[in-house]
């Protein structure tokens, strides 16, 4: 077994890239979900399930700076150390405190996306702590949903495309880690295990929301695949969600992953 394809979501549930290797720290991946865009009025938190065409948002990261951009609207640059003053800001039941990224990226989301937004990115002020129930203590998160990384292998992906009349690209289910040299769902069963010389533990199944019925080239929805995962990917800790890929944290805190790199069971 070993890692197939890593991927970086600059922006909470705007495009990704794939990349050959990714550095880690306390938060995860190094530029992973470190921006969020937020309403201005009450600082709840955004994404496709009520806003698709943040898919059509693309993401790119230099040293020292973010890029938005999409077809036909240009773009904006934020510097990584904008910090035009603290705002609350709401992931789910999490309020914490980041830096505000200025009026330009504000404009450019809300003329895009409609109604009034901005950007936020972490910084000093920001404090996020993983579910001590769930995960132990000492982990921390990025604006990810609840964990610092997900991971699905090749061989799920094929098993659920098998069932479909077109099949579906990875990109629809936004891991951070892709694995192949398993069978389909092995992930579900694993609890540590080390990718290259770091080391992570599974936590909890994937409950997938409406996102992956969302083309991430189009903003399109359909049905599935959650009408798919219905007939044979029910939780069985909980029969009305449907599940997929394993939410995942690391105890080895710093370090470098490199596609390619051995996944080896401990």
């Amino acid at each position: 077994m070993h890692l197939s394809a890593l991927s970086i979501y600059p922006v909470k549930s705007c495009r990704g890239f794939s990349v050959q290797s990714a550095e880690l720290d306390d938060h995860g991946l190094v530029g992973d979900r470190r921006f969020l865009v937020v309403n201005a009025a009450d600082g709840k938190f955004l994404t496709q399930r009520s806003h698709p065409r943040m898919a059509l948002i693309e993401t790119a990261l230099s040293r020292d700076s973010l890029t938005l951009s999409s077809a036909g609207h240009g773009s904006v640059t934020v510097p990584f150390r904008a910090d035009f003053g603290p705002r609350e800001v709401t992931v789910w039941k999490n309020t914490m405190i980041a830096d505000d990224c200025g009026d330009a990226p504000a404009a450019w989301l809300s003329q895009f996306l409609g109604g009034s937004l901005r950007l936020v990115h972490m910084g000093a002020r920001y404090h996020r702590a993983v579910s001590v129930e769930r995960a132990g203590p000492g982990h921390v998160v990025t604006f990810a949903d609840a964990f610092p990384f997900l991971i699905v292998s090749e061989t799920s992906l094929a098993n659920l495309n098998s069932r479909l009349d077109a099949p579906l690209p990875m990109d629809r289910f936004r891991p951070n880690f892709v694995v192949t040299g398993c069978e389909p769902h092995a992930e579900d069963t694993w609890k540590r295990y080390r990718i290259g010389d770091l080391v992570f533990r599974n936590v909890d199944a994937c409950a997938r929301c409406p996102i992956p019925t969302i083309n991430q080239l189009t903003a399109e929805q359909g049905k599935e695949p959650l009408k798919a995962f219905a007939t044979y990917r029910r939780d069985p800790k909980n029969g009305t969600n449907v599940i997929f890929g394993y939410n995942v944290v690391h105890e080895s805190k710093r370090g470098t992953l490199r596609v390619g790199d051995p996944l080896v069971l401990l």
